[in-house]
């Protein structure tokens, strides 16, 4: 799973670092690619007209779509949006057993 932003300036610095920290809270850092770029095309094929964006690719499904754009979310909705798509445990970081349980997350081990 890829997490592009998109955007340049110090929006996008402060967007990098609270997704950077959303991720590491929730232990998968090592299990997302962050990237950054401010490409005209990347923007137009997506529709992105304000900055920052923030998009979310599965290369394996063909999948790519923008999340938000135009804000910085706070840390804690961050947080719950990657939880909530990667199917951790927002409170204890990861999965735990009562959230996705299969591995197929890629931060746990299948139960």
């Amino acid at each position: 799973m890829l997490v592009k932003l998109v955007g340049s300036g110090q929006e996008l610095e402060n967007l990098e670092k609270s997704v950077s920290s959303a991720l590491g809270g929730l232990g998968l850092s090592d299990f997302v690619k962050v990237e950054s770029t401010d490409d005209a095309a990347y923007k137009a094929e997506l529709g992105i007209s304000a900055n920052p964006a923030l998009c979310i690719e599965e290369e394996s499904i063909e999948f790519k779509d923008m999340i938000f754009e135009g804000t910085v979310p706070d840390q804690a909705e961050l947080s719950s949006m990657f939880a909530s798509i990667f199917g951790g445990a927002e409170s204890e970081g990861g999965c735990s057993t009562d959230s996705c349980g299969s591995g197929g997350c890629g931060t746990c081990s299948s139960h």
